[in-house]
């Protein structure tokens, strides 16, 4: 060997060198049951070097051969497949053998057997085939038998009975159930028959398994029966069974059964059986797995086994018995096994013994391995040359010892061994290698190498593969029709190293060779066969050969055609059926092609024929035609259909009639309804015509009460045509059953299926029974009654109404409606509310929906007695000190009979007619409290009290004090005060007054208390929200009215919802789209909100339910009072509400307004449209009614259209008027034709839309006489006479008749002839002949001419002088007049009519036979107002004349105007393309029946020829048009109509034009609007834009000019949002925010709203803040109210006439991200005229610093403000003169650096510089003068008292008392002006650094404005534009009085903690002291008016003194000041504006 192949050698030898033989891996299953039918698996696990090859065997018989597969599969098992499955695996190195598998089927089977009766029975079940056994249940007569001492059931399933009685005998039955399968089986119940006893049987069991022995015995008595058991004389046991749990070899024996019977002397019976037990084998001596041998030495195998029976052992060798190989040196022993003797090199592989007994088997196995023997090779492989795709076969067969493994390797790839295996590459069992299937690319060198323990050796062969010769494109089966052309293709691919033969072709074996003429041809594979027929069918085969293989295809070639038609097809009446007819025929020739079906035709009553039977079974030759029609008659023909098509029709069968038959359905759509309350309309359908089976005659329609037995009574209608009947004098409220039937000459059809109906409702006519009124109380009647009689109901019973009124007032009746409970129970109902001790009447009564019933006779009652009222006017005279009068007057409401008054503090009783007392025995100048109270026999009345002091007269009282107003809500709040004097008695009454500030309105009583003396709070309800309010009291007691306290504050109530609806709420227009309504707005006072959030939306909705919802919402805003809905359905009823809301909700709904959009032409067209031909010039057509939701106004009727199939006139219009018709008679028709019917709904609008068309045959009748009767061959003796069919055919043509009246010669013709030839004739006579055709229905009309027999003939004269006269001239036909030229010897037959139409069209052929006897003619189905010229020419026996000259060209006249005036527009019908008018137009006016406008005409009398106008376009355009807005999406355009004389005819309408002003092209609209509307709304508009509109009237000639442009701008609406939100110069507690204007602006822009919060709450609490910006220009906002670290949410909107939608944004307040840090070491110096600041640079951040800011903080104003703006980036330090600062203020200063990315961390903020007077020394010298000047202040306060004034809300001064406080209620703040206001000490304001804060906002939801709170704060005006909100929604008492703490620390809130803050505090409560110079404070005046100057808006929340913001593009104001402001500015405030 090479080197090489010495490594690879060594390799393979060392994988392969010891290869492995099979081994088995389980024992497989000892036993397996299966169900009959199931799968069956078996699997046989075994490993050992590959390959491995497996063999199934059952019961020792091979089942499979050699397979790799090691399972078996079985996919339905059968009882046959039960038996013995053994499993054998081999491979190179032996084969071994699996134990057994015994498969058993479960299955069920059953058989019968009779027994027979004795003495003791046994009964044997059936024998029975199943596995497993089965359970067994044995039954005597149906009933289970349960075993017990006298009944048995053995082992074998046998019944015994013993000791028989005659209670045994019956019928006994077993059943089976097999546990495995679920099957049961029960055997026939049949007599059961008593047998002989069982004895024991004779039993095998195999060692450990259960022994089981049974014995039956019968004996009479069976209970003195004995059973036991002995072996070898030893009792066992007793009973019938002898149980052995687990058998040994020691029980194996003989058993005795013995019975006997108890005290008796006879001899027991005895029975014996044997016991045998098996003992499976064992091994006892058994051989190693690899027993190893030498070559002639000799070997022994030990196999040695034990049991029961001695078992046998069998010994094979791979897996073959020894006794089959017959080796003589194979020797087996039962001492010691197999000996192989003189082993050889075969001897190798696997012996296997088995050891087999009757209870089992076991086995073993070695493998025997030869040693001491290299391989050779015996049979080495050799080249080998195959075809691509075949097998290729190696041999490789070796000898040695041990046997040698064998590898296969290709090149360095091994391919296959013992332990590789590679796809298509398989290792033989004798060592060869199999490829399969062979590819080109195995090509190569194959190596087989063979070795083991001795020694390797290998070979090499040559592996050549050729690509197969294959038919690449095979022929394809051909079907070809006969006489075409057959082309066969075929060729073949080829391995280029062999050479192949020709393709040849073959037809079954017989070649196929070209002809002569070219009808066969074969070229390169290619057969084609030309002009094919039947000899051309067969199979053609392609056949190639090579030696790389031969390859052939076949194609099949068929030549078909058509069929032949059916032959001898019959037809007759089916005896059977009288609707069918019975057809058979001959089958035909199928064209050789399988016939697909056959088609059947018929005809029916004459008709075209038409497919009946569209696929008849080609395989039969008889059909019975059903379904056909009684009294019709048919005729029928059949034609054959293959794949070629469909073959000729067979010849037509006879004509059959069906019998007339009675109708086969009912009438349909019966409908009933009630007319009045006794009657019924009934109003049905005719039957479908297929079910009438004859010529309907009428109708019978019986009618019954329903659901009572009873005879019908009947009415008989005896016109087919009357589709309805009212059913009279019928019982009130009464349910019918109705029927209807149709009947024909035959007689009575079917009734319909019952329709029930009732009777209309009447009123009752008895009143309810056992009336019974009661008072149950003072105020409440109760009434008890029966139902009236169910009879006298007379319909159903709504309920019942309880009536009661007073007994002086019965037309004040009170009625109260009570729901029917069941009709047999009795009635309770209650009326309550009633007066106290009053008489009433009382009476009931029952009703129905047409009305109430009779009252029941009235009841007079009393209500009860109850306790009076107050008494009234408690007064108190002679008042003494020891005595005085007490006076009083009765109770307004006593409630019975007063019988005295009761008074206190001592009571007594005083008599009804005393109405004072005389008090004495009094103590003088005591308190005394008296109380009156009238008495009845109820009790005591409500008792009235007042106080009085003896000796001293009471007096007015005072006025309260102190008014206090908390707790605001929306229509509350609460009134706290203190009480003024009690003019020495109680207090009776609390008056409160209320007065709108804004109004200026009156003080007016909006609350009063009674009997409260002690009350000092007060609920004021039924207030206004959103109004401004304040308040004042006044005292009332005994004496009178005290006077009216001083004003309360000035309140605002939240904001509600809208209480009310807009009133007026009426529908202004509709259209038939949309509804336009108007309203009344609700007033400003009812708003109860904002105006801006006030709105208004409909609901709308159908007012029968269908569709959805809708909410349309009014854009305009609170002030609107139009709108209008789009999109509705056309003349729909709408129920419409409408209501106002604005942002707290919707207010309630108005009253629902029911509004119908307007009349349009109907949406649907009528459906079910049907038609019937009743006649052959009548159609019957029928549809059902126009849906509601199509109808779309109020139908008038229905129009027919209807027209010929396929003629191009326009269809002519019956009108069917009314709503109800649904059927209309079409007459005068034209008979046998077919029409196209359609069906529309018209309303006074138009027309709808017509139904799909339907085509409707008339009915056949006689037709009309033949036409064109020519004689072109006239002879002497011989005439031909030629004509065409009738014109007017009016049916089939069946034949012609040709009469000769000379002789009465009669002559009929087929139906297809047009000529004949009439001889024998005499020369120069005159005959006449008279020509008719015939259809089914009879002979027509004949046709006459007359015929002279001579040769002198020649061409007729044509007609001459055609002229059309005008007046004869109409829309679409006219009337054509001319002379008849000469006849040219022979008699005119007929004239031919042609027309053109101008201009440029050809001449066509109007009419072809006018008669030869006429000079005029009608010419009809011309176009209107069109142009034509006709000529003529007249046909005579020999022929056509010559053409007539033309006539002039002929105009036909316009369509009439139909003009119809309707409520929206105009519809003008059927106008001239080019309208004109003849004549003049008079007049026009409106007939008395119709819509239709008549336009009357007189034409010209004194003129040859009617001159004709042309009618023009309008010359003028509109008038006096004006264009204005409505909202702003809405213009109204209003005009006046043209002057008459210019508008040229009828106008139809106006075209209004309207674009946006300077963008025509772009936006440029049309909108069309009809007379007489002279105003529109253009809708759909853009918002605050101008717009340009131009009108236009026209009329049927065209468009007039345009008017003059018209403008007008739409109406402000809501802004777009701005266009961008950004920030810049972001600090901890500052932001400056920027906007852009909207780009959508739908107005003048007014301002801005800024609204800013914390995205979340911070330290809990969320302020919202508003800032109104006004103005346009202004777009920034600097907010220094911030908290470091929170992040805010911004929204903007812009205001026109409301807010715009926001644009948002989010921003943290911190420097941003890159910006500087904070500068260092900031220090101040201060000089006599400058302070100077210094500081040092600190962190630059992420970009270099461009400047720095400096910051101050005055002490007054507590906010950072920029001071000085953008110093250089190289400032270190700054000074500023004191002059730029306020004296008394002291100030703290901060830098902040400045870069690209913003502003910076600021510095720490300097130490304060505080004025002198704040120093220590300076305090207390003030402290002392303040004391003495507060000492003095109340000292003259104490002698001035009341003398304090102030304005209040423009109602003059008032007077407060001394002891008032000034509060801040509710964001309400009291304008301090220390120079005119007098203050109590005890005012908190006082002080410079209070410690009372401003109460909250309370509630929370309020927003303040200078407009809210009308007031000027402490000289710091209020911006308009500055609002606060505070979000927390608890409401607190927010009020002080003078009584309360002045420590008392209020409840925080935002608000309280600015005003806590000194420096906030004295921000918004003292004027600014503004710069140097500031002139003079405002004035102030509580509620005054808004400052009327223009000025600037502020936009910063805080103010500071120093620099101003400048914004960017915007010029920078710094006021240094207040003269130098720009005119018409204002200086921004400081203080609350931050948070307003």
């Amino acid at each position: 060997f090479q080197g090489v192949n010495v490594m690879e050698l060594v390799l393979f030898w060392t994988i392969d060198a010891h290869q492995l033989a099979p081994y088995l891996r389980g024992g497989g299953l000892g036993q397996q049951v299966v169900l009959e039918g199931n799968r069956l698996v078996l699997t046989c696990l075994a490993g050992g070097s590959w390959p491995l090859q497996y063999r199934w065997t059952l019961n020792n018989s091979n089942i499979t051969d050699w397979t790799p597969q090691y399972r078996l599969s079985m996919p339905s098992l059968k009882r046959t497949d039960a038996g013995l499955y053994q499993c054998i695996v081999r491979n190179r190195m032996g084969a071994v053998i699996q134990r057994k598998t015994e498969v058993q089927v479960a299955c069920n089977g059953e058989d019968q057997k009779t027994v027979t009766q004795g003495r003791a029975a046994i009964i044997n079940p059936p024998p029975l085939v199943s596995f497993p056994r089965p359970l067994v249940t044995w039954y005597k007569d149906g009933h289970k038998i349960i075993p017990n001492n006298r009944i048995a059931i053995t082992m074998d399933n046998q019944l015994v009975v013993l000791a028989t009685t005659a209670t045994d005998a019956g019928r006994y039955h077993v059943e089976a159930v097999n546990e495995m399968t679920g099957e049961n089986v029960t055997s026939p119940s049949e007599l059961v028959a008593a047998a002989i006893v069982i004895g024991p049987k004779d039993t095998t069991v195999v060692t450990g398994s259960e022994a089981t022995l049974e014995c039956v015995a019968n004996a009479r008595p069976v209970d003195g029966l004995v059973m036991s058991w002995r072996r070898e004389g030893r009792r066992l046991s007793s009973g019938r069974r002898l149980v052995i749990p687990a058998a040994t070899s020691s029980d194996a024996g003989l058993y005795v059964c013995e019975a006997s019977l108890g005290n008796s002397t006879v001899k027991p019976v005895e029975a014996r059986a044997h016991l045998t037990v098996m003992e499976p084998p064992t091994l006892t001596a058994q051989p190693k797995r690899k027993t190893f041998a030498d070559l002639d030495r000799n070997v022994d195998i030990p196999c040695l086994a034990t049991g029961v029976p001695q078992p046998r052992v069998e010994w094979y060798k791979d897996a073959v018995p020894l006794s089959k190989l017959a080796n003589p040196r194979y020797k087996v022993t039962a001492a010691t096994g197999l000996t192989v003797r003189r082993v050889q090199p075969g001897d190798g592989g696997i012996f296997q013994c088995f050891a087999r007994n009757a209870a089992g088997e076991t086995q073993a196995h070695t493998q025997l391995l030869v040693s001491s023997m290299a391989p050779t090779f015996t049979s080495p492989p050799s080249d080998q040359t195959v075809t691509d795709g075949n097998m290729a076969l190696f041999t490789c067969q070796t000898s040695g010892a041990p046997k040698p493994a064998i590898t296969w390797r290709k090149g360095s790839r091994v391919l296959a061994s013992g332990s590789v295996q590679v796809s298509r590459f398989t290792l033989l069992q004798s060592g060869g290698l199999q490829i399969q299937p062979v590819s080109f690319q195995d090509s190569g060198e194959y190596t087989c190498i063979a070795s083991n323990s001795e020694g390797a050796i290998n070979a090499t062969a040559m592996l050549t593969v050729w690509s197969r010769t294959v038919i690449s494109v095979p022929p394809t089966d051909q079907r070809v029709i006969k006489g075409t052309t057959a082309v066969l293709d075929c060729n073949a691919t080829h391995d280029p190293r062999i050479n192949i033969r020709c393709l040849i072709w073959d037809r079954g074996g017989v070649a196929v060779l070209p002809t002569g003429g070219g009808r066969v041809s074969v070229r390169q594979g290619l057969l084609t066969i030309g002009q094919t027929w039947s000899g051309d069918i067969g199979d053609y085969t392609c056949t190639v050969t090579s030696q790389a293989g031969n390859d052939s295809h076949s194609a099949r070639l068929e030549v078909i055609e058509l069929p032949h038609s059916p032959r001898s097809l019959t037809a007759r009446l089916n005896d059977s059926d009288s609707r069918s007819v019975l057809l058979s025929w001959l089958r035909p020739f199928d064209g050789n092609s399988p016939l697909l079906y056959y088609l059947l035709e018929l005809s029916e009553n004459n008709s075209p024929w038409k497919v009946y039977l569209s696929e008849v079974d080609p395989a039969v030759t008889k059909v019975s035609v059903g379904g056909l029609t009684p009294a019709r008659t048919y005729q029928f023909r059949l034609c054959a259909v293959n794949q070629v098509g469909r073959g000729q029709y067979s010849a037509e069968t006879q004509r059959l009639m069906l019998r007339e038959e009675a109708p086969s359905a009912p009438p349909k759509n019966i409908v009933a309804s009630g007319r009045t309350n006794q009657s019924i309309m009934v109003q049905w359908q005719p039957p479908p015509e297929p079910q009438l089976n004859g010529v309907l005659r009428g109708y019978v329609l019986r009618y019954r009460l329903a659901g009572l037995p009873g005879d019908y009574q009947e009415k008989n209608i005896s016109s087919p045509e009357t589709n309805y009947c009212l059913l009279k004098d019928l019982i009130i409220w009464t349910q019918y059953q109705i029927q209807v039937a149709a009947y024909t000459g035959a007689g009575l059809g079917v009734y319909s299926s019952p329709v029930t109906e009732y009777t209309l409702q009447g009123v009752p006519t008895a009143p309810p029974q056992e009336v019974e009124v009661v008072a149950i109380n003072s105020t409440t009647i109760r009434f008890t009654w029966n139902p009236p009689p169910q009879q006298f109901i007379n319909g159903i019973n709504q309920g019942y109404k309880l009536l009661i009124w007073p007994e002086q007032s019965p037309e004040d009746v009170t009625i109260v409606t009570i729901t029917p409970d069941y009709p047999g129970s009795r009635h309770t109902g209650l009326v309550s509310g009633l007066r106290k001790f009053t008489w009433y009447f009382g009476s009931t009564l029952c009703f129905t929906t047409p009305g109430d019933g009779p009252r029941s006779p009235p009841t007079l009652l009393q209500t009860h007695e109850d306790t009076p009222g107050p008494v009234r006017h408690l007064s108190f005279t002679e008042i003494l000190d020891k005595s005085l009068k007490v006076s009083w007057a009765e109770p307004e409401d006593k409630n019975g009979i007063i019988t005295g008054e009761k008074s206190s503090p001592e009571e007594r009783s005083l008599s009804n007619s005393t109405l004072q007392y005389q008090l004495t025995g009094l103590t003088s100048t005591t308190v005394y409290t008296l109380q009156v109270a009238a008495l009845t026999a109820a009790g005591q009345g409500v008792v009235t009290s007042s106080t009085i002091s003896t000796g001293v007269p009471p007096e007015l009282p005072g006025a309260p004090s102190n008014l206090v107003i908390s707790n605001i809500s929306p229509r509350t709040a609460s009134i706290r005060f203190r009480p003024g004097p009690d003019g020495k008695t109680s207090m009776s009454r609390w008056i409160v007054e209320g007065q709108v500030c804004k109004s200026e309105a009156a003080w007016r009583v909006v609350y009063q208390k009674d009997n409260q003396p002690d009350a000092d709070t007060l609920e004021i309800p039924n207030l206004t929200p959103f109004t401004q309010y304040r308040f004042r009291m006044q005292q009332v007691n005994i004496v009178g009215s005290g006077p009216m306290s001083a004003p309360s504050r000035l309140i605002q109530t939240l904001q509600a919802a809208p209480d009310t609806h807009p009133s007026n709420f009426t529908l202004l227009s509709a259209t038939q789209t949309s509804l336009t309504f108007s309203w009344k707005p609700l007033p400003e006072s009812e708003y109860n909100s904002s105006p801006e959030t006030v709105g208004y939306q409909l609901h709308v909705w159908r007012t029968d339910g269908q569709g959805e919802d809708r909410t349309e919402d009014v854009k305009e805003g609170g002030g609107s009072s139009e709108a209008t809905v789009e999109g509705l359905n056309p003349w729909t009823q709408y129920q419409v509400q409408i209501q106002a809301f604005n942002s707290i909700g919707p207010g309630p709904w108005s009253h629902t307004v029911a509004a119908r959009t307007a009349e349009s032409v109907p949406s649907g067209s009528p459906v079910n449209v049907s038609a019937e031909a009743v006649s052959s010039s009548r159609i019957l057509l029928t549809w059902s009614a126009l849906p509601q939701a199509h109808k779309n106004g109020v139908i008038l009727g229905y129009k027919v259209l209807y027209s010929q199939k396929d003629s191009e006139d326009p269809p002519s219009v019956q009108v069917s008027e009314g709503e109800g018709s649904v059927s209309l008679l079409l007459g005068w028709l034209q008979k046998y034709k077919v029409y196209e019917l359609q069906v529309l709904a018209f309303t006074q609008i138009g027309d709808g839309p017509p139904s799909n068309p339907i085509l409707t045959r008339t009915k056949e009748d006689v037709p009309g006489p033949p036409v064109r009767m020519v004689f072109p061959e006239v002879r002497l003796s011989s005439v031909r006479v030629v004509w065409q069919p009738p014109a007017f055919p009016n049916g089939i043509i069946l034949g012609t008749k040709n009469r000769d009246p000379q002789r009465w010669t009669t002559v009929e013709v087929g139906s297809n002839a047009r000529q004949f030839t009439v001889t024998g004739l005499a020369a120069e006579q005159t005959y006449v002949f008279r020509l008719t055709a015939r259809t089914a229905v009879g002979w027509g009309e004949e046709q006459q001419a007359l015929v002279v027999t001579t040769e002198r003939r020649e061409r007729p004269q044509p007609p001459r002088k055609l002229s059309v006269p005008q007046d004869e001239v109409e829309a679409r036909q006219l009337r054509l007049h001319w002379v008849n030229g000469g006849s040219g010897s022979s008699l005119l037959r007929y004239f031919t009519l042609q027309v053109k139409e101008l201009p440029g069209r050809d001449w066509n052929t109007h009419t072809a036979d006018i008669p030869h006897n006429v000079t005029s003619w009608t010419v009809d189905s011309l176009k209107p107002f069109t142009s034509y010229k006709f000529r003529m020419f007249a046909t005579n026996d020999v022929g056509d004349s010559v053409l007539s000259r033309e006539t002039d060209a002929a105009t036909t006249l316009c369509t009439p105007l139909s003009v119809r005036a309707y409520v929206w527009y105009s519809r003008v019908t059927r106008y001239c393309p080019r309208p004109i008018l003849i004549g003049r137009v008079e007049h026009i006016f409106p007939t008395s029946h119709s819509n239709t406008h008549q336009l009357h005409t007189h034409t010209h009398s004194n003129s040859l020829t009617d001159k004709i106008l042309p009618a023009a376009a309008p010359s003028v355009a509109p008038q006096s048009i004006r264009v204005s807005a409505v909202s702003p999406s809405i213009l109204e355009v209003t005009w006046d109509i043209p002057p008459l004389e210019t508008q040229n005819g009828l106008i139809q309408g106006y075209k209004i034009h309207y674009w946006e002003r300077d963008q025509q092209n772009q936006t440029e609209k049309v909108k069309v609007i009809f007379v007489p509307d002279t105003r529109v709304h253009l809708t759909n508009l853009t918002s605050y834009t101008p717009y340009l509109v131009t009108l236009t009237a026209f009329n049927t000639a065209g468009d007039g000019p345009p008017s003059d442009p018209r403008g007008a701008r739409t109406l402000q609406s809501a802004p777009g949002q701005p266009s961008f939100l950004s920030f810049s110069e972001v600090t901890g507690g500052s932001v400056n925010v920027s906007w852009g204007a909207p780009l959508t602006p739908n107005g003048q822009l007014e301002g801005y709203r800024v609204i800013y919060e914390p995205t979340a709450p911070v330290q809990g609490v969320s302020k919202v803040v508003t800032v109104d910006v006004k103005g346009s220009w202004q777009r920034w906002l600097k907010v220094r109210d911030l908290i470091k670290g929170a992040t805010y949410g911004f929204s903007v909107q812009a205001l026109t006439v409301s807010y715009g939608p926001p644009i948002q944004a989010n921003i943290t307040a911190q420097p941003v991200k890159g910006s500087p840090g904070s500068p260092m070491e900031m220090t101040i110096s201060k000089t006599s005229s400058e302070l100077t600041i210094h500081w040092s640079e600190g962190n630059v951040g992420a970009a270099p610093v461009t400047g720095y800011v400096i910051e101050a903080r005055p002490s007054d104003e507590g906010m950072w403000d920029s001071f000085i703006r953008t110093l250089p980036a190289s400032s270190r330090s700054v000074s500023v003169p004191l002059e730029r600062l306020r004296s008394e203020i002291s100030y703290e200063f901060r830098v902040i650096a400045v870069n690209r990315f913003g502003y910076g961390q600021p510095s720490t903020p300097s130490a304060a510089l505080r004025p002198f007077y704040e120093e220590w020394w300076f305090l207390l010298v003030m402290a002392l003068v303040g004391l003495i000047l507060i000492l003095v202040l109340v000292f003259t306060l104490l002698l001035h008292g009341h003398s304090s004034k102030y304005k209040a809300c423009g109602t003059g001064k008032h007077v407060s008392t001394a002891e008032e406080s000034v509060t801040l209620d509710n964001g309400g703040f009291t304008a301090l002006e220390l120079n005119s206001r007098t203050l109590n000490t005890k005012n908190s304001f006082l002080k410079k650094n209070g410690t009372r804060s401003p109460p909250r906002p309370s509630p929370g939801g309020l927003h303040y404005s200078d407009e809210d709170i009308c007031n000027n704060y402490n000289g710091g005006v209020l911006t308009e534009s500055t609002t606060l909100t505070e979000k927390p929604t608890e409401v607190s008492e927010s009020e002080l009085t003078d009584s309360d703490s002045e420590d008392e620390q209020p409840k925080h809130s935002f608000v309280n903690h600015y005003m806590s803050d000194p420096t906030y505090y004295n921000s918004w409560k003292r004027q600014p002291k503004g710069l140097k110079g500031m002139g003079a404070p405002f004035g102030y005046e509580e509620c005054a008016t808004a400052d009327t100057e223009p000025y600037y808006q502020t936009v910063v929340t805080q103010h500071s003194t120093g620099g101003a913001y400048t914004p960017t593009g915007h010029p920078a104001h710094t006021h240094v000041n207040p003269n130098t402001n720009p005119p018409g500015s204002r200086t921004p405030v400081t203080g609350f504006s931050s948070f307003v």
